[in-house]
């Protein structure tokens, strides 16, 4: 009796400890949630290689300015297209001269903050009138290392300036984007600062409402799966501690400078971490059930339910993390930082499943089985139905609407493997024709921005490469030659070289220089004027040319600028696609043959699951191209999509075929797919729907990159749970019978014939033991 009694004060202490230690990570890790924006980091530069031909043209070019510079850009044109009156001049010319002053929104001047836009300036703004009087241009220089800390109110400096920029123009010239007011003129403001505010702004929405429709996404799908008001809540409450908990210890990396986190990272990591923790969540709540009915302890069915499931779950995460963390083999830092910041997500996801979803469901101790209502499991009393899951007839395994699937595998398992296949394939044929080679800045947003919109404006009324030109850095003596092959390339408007009184300056149109060119380490920089805008996909292929051109006559010339490090962002991509795919499906295919101890089943998992990436593929493509008339894709797309979809499309063969194992011990291979698919069949669809719904979620974020993920992934998953998971691999595996696990003990037929001579022994007598084996 006090062995009793200590035994019940034990694990109750435990839970106690358990669900204290989550109240205390929810605690910090909610704050730290919170403020992972003020960890960013959304500069494209910043995460290319040093190797990089931008990154050491950008680190050879720092001699030749004083400061390095953002451009803020402020655009303003008559309404109707007319041309700029005097008055309109004047004004916007008082306007500029007041800019210094303006206050930063948010800054706290105590705490070391910028007050003014005049403290993070460089130089003084002027009014420059286009050359066909229907436009002003007012060029401002943002001092980089001033906008590289947050102000008070975590915001960033770049955010800020553009923002009291926005509304200065709005309140003193009644000039918007929408309205020209009584002066009569309308106002964007763009340049590189003005797109990096309107990113920052479209991502916004990672903290509150794209976290807000997963959830309720989740909750509506697990309502439907649980029919119960309480379980689900459970469930995503052990999902939110999971996310907190990840939230907890990325910030301090990302803080502490050990990972880079950019905005596509934050978003993707709540996302994964909601849907991983409701899939693991819902293959333990599943198994808990059907160990509910075995045993009258509520305790004693979740040790043996963590038991049973603890296998496949840690499979699953680890497969995840594995592929994952393959990304650290990229070339740029924004595909690396993915890697440990979506493990750490997965890991977390993963603990809370075993620890704190345990204690939430044993909290009412003997009273938990109502978390079930209104359909509680009730313990089943000694009898003849009182047998373990394994024990269960066949004929009891195969009912309801997964039961009559697996019979109809079983009944035709090569038509429904070749029907398939041939399907699957069939999508896969379109996978040539996605466009992932890159997009323009201003595709980026999938609404109307005010940098989008301005930037369209600015090129319709002055030089569009001016403002971020290419550099060219190149030693003194081969200064001519390669002036000359630049300016060969077509798109190149004008070459200019960097001089003493124009270092830092920004560039003009045509003509050549009074004085000499400055010399750094006997280098000159010369700065190449596109025909393009910088942040175009037109830019970008004018610098590769520009490379090509210049190193023919000067081999040790480095190409830079803002165009460059897009064109080298797209070349590290395409790189990383060859070098991380191989090695992600080498990496699965170890744990898979670790896990089931067989080379078959791995080998046959691991392509079919390439086979349904191809698919998945392949149908997005013909959406973005034919549907939704995307203008292409970033390298990056493809990348992310096969290691999610890879990973995580092996999960529910993992989580099919660890069961199947387990019922192939005692029925043998083909009757152990048929119960395996029987069984899983139902929690299984479950978290691949859950699944889905928590990635289409990132859809609602207006941006082109997160929108195609979001598609793809989430198709893909359907195509996993509902064709490979359910007909393919069943169907495979029913085909190929024991040699499905070669070369184990379990492919040989001595074992698989004692395995069923066994069960005939144990069963003799009662009905419908199982379907017989065709060898």
């Amino acid at each position: 009796m006090l062995s009793k009694t200590g035994g019940a004060v034990l694990r109750a202490l435990t839970i106690v400890v358990v669900l204290a230690a989550w109240l205390g990570v929810g605690a910090f890790g909610g704050m730290a949630q919170g403020r992972l924006s003020q960890v960013q980091t959304n500069d494209q530069a910043a995460f290319l290689p040093s190797s990089a031909e931008s990154t050491r043209a950008a680190d050879a070019g720092a001699g030749f300015v004083d400061t390095e510079t953002l451009p803020v850009l402020v655009v303003l044109e008559p309404e109707g297209g007319s041309a700029v009156t005097p008055a309109q001049l004047s004004a916007v010319q008082d306007f500029v001269a007041g800019v210094p002053d303006l206050a930063i929104p948010g800054a706290d001047p105590a705490a070391g903050d910028p007050a003014t836009i005049g403290d993070v300036t460089v130089g003084q703004g002027v009014v420059v009138p286009s050359e066909d009087g229907k436009a002003l241009l007012v060029p401002l220089s943002l001092d980089t290392a001033a906008t590289e800390e947050p102000l008070a109110d975590d915001e960033s400096v770049t955010g800020a300036v553009v923002s009291a920029l926005r509304t200065a123009l709005a309140d003193e010239l009644g000039a918007t984007a929408d309205s020209a007011g009584t002066l009569g003129l309308k106002a964007w403001v763009t340049g590189p600062a003005g797109f990096v505010a309107d990113l920052v702004n479209a991502f916004g929405g990672i903290d509150g409402v794209l976290l807000l429709v997963a959830l309720g996404a989740v909750l509506v799908i697990l309502v439907l799966v649980y029919r119960s008001p309480f379980l689900p809540f459970v469930v995503i409450l052990s999902a939110v501690f999971a996310l907190c908990g990840a939230a907890l210890v990325v910030y301090h990396l990302a803080a502490d400078g050990v990972l880079t986190l950019n905005g596509q990272a934050q978003g993707i990591l709540s996302i994964l971490v909601i849907g991983a923790a409701v899939d693991y969540s819902l293959l333990l709540v599943s198994r808990y059930r059907e160990e509910l009915r075995q045993v009258p302890s509520t305790y004693t069915a979740m040790k043996r339910a963590v038991r049973g499931s603890i296998e496949p779950i840690a499979a699953s995460a680890g497969t995840v993390i594995a592929g994952l963390l393959c990304l650290l083999l990229s070339d740029l830092g924004s595909n690396r930082s993915l890697g440990p910041v979506g493990a750490i997500g997965i890991a977390s996801a993963f603990v809370a499943t075993l620890t704190l979803l345990p204690a939430l469901l044993l909290v009412l101790g003997s009273r938990s089985r109502g978390l079930f209502w209104p359909r509680k499991p009730r313990f089943e009393a000694a009898g003849a139905h009182a047998v373990k899951p394994e024990q269960r007839p066949t004929d009891e395994v195969l009912t309801g609407v997964w039961g009559r699937l697996a019979r109809f595998v079983g009944a035709h398992a090569r038509p429904v493997w070749i029907i398939t296949a041939i399907l699957l394939a069939g999508g896969a044929a379109f996978l040539p024709t996605l466009k992932a080679d890159g997009t323009s800045q201003s595709d980026v947003f999938l609404t109307s921005v005010d940098a989008v919109t301005g930037e369209e404006v600015l090129a319709a009324h002055f030089p569009a490469g001016a403002v971020q030109p290419v550099i060219v850095i190149a030693p003194e003596a081969s200064i001519d030659a390669v002036t000359e092959a630049a300016r060969s390339v077509d798109g190149v408007e004008d070459v200019t070289p960097v001089t003493a009184a124009g270092a830092g300056a920004p560039v003009g149109g045509g003509g050549g220089q009074a004085s000499p060119p400055l010399v750094v380490d006997g280098d000159v920089r010369l700065d190449v004027v596109t025909t393009e805008a910088s942040d175009t996909q037109e830019a970008v292929e004018i610098v590769r040319q520009v490379r090509e051109a210049v190193h023919e006559v000067e081999p040790d010339a480095l190409v830079g600028g803002a165009a460059a490090q897009t064109l080298d962002t797209q070349v590290a991509g395409a790189h990383d696609l060859k070098v991380i795919v191989p090695t992600v499906l080498a990496v699965i295919l170890v744990i898979l043959v670790l896990l089931l101890r067989a080379f078959v089943i791995p080998l046959v998992l691991v392509l079919a699951n390439v086979l349904s990436f191809g698919a998945a593929l392949g149908v997005s493509a013909v959406v973005f191209n034919h549907v939704l008339d995307f203008p292409g894709a970033d390298p990056t797309v493809p990348l992310y999509a096969f290691v999610f979809l890879v990973a995580l499309g092996v999960d529910y063969s993992i989580f099919l075929m660890t069961r199947v194992r387990e019922e192939a011990t005692h029925f043998g291979t083909r009757t152990g797919v048929l119960r395996g698919l029987a069984v899983t069949g139902g929690v299984i669809t479950s978290a691949g729907v859950v699944l889905a719904a928590t990635f289409s979620a990132l859809a609602i974020l207006p941006l082109l990159f997160l929108a195609q993920l979001a598609f793809i992934v989430a198709f893909g998953v359907l195509v996993d749970t509902l064709i490979v998971r359910s007909l393919l691999v069943p169907a495979l595996v029913h085909d190929l019978g024991r040699v499905t696990w070669w070369p184990s003990t379990l492919g040989r037929r001595d074992t698989e014939e004692a395995a069923l001579a066994a069960l005939d022994s144990t069963a003799h007598g009662s009905r419908g033991t199982h379907v017989a084996e065709t060898h």
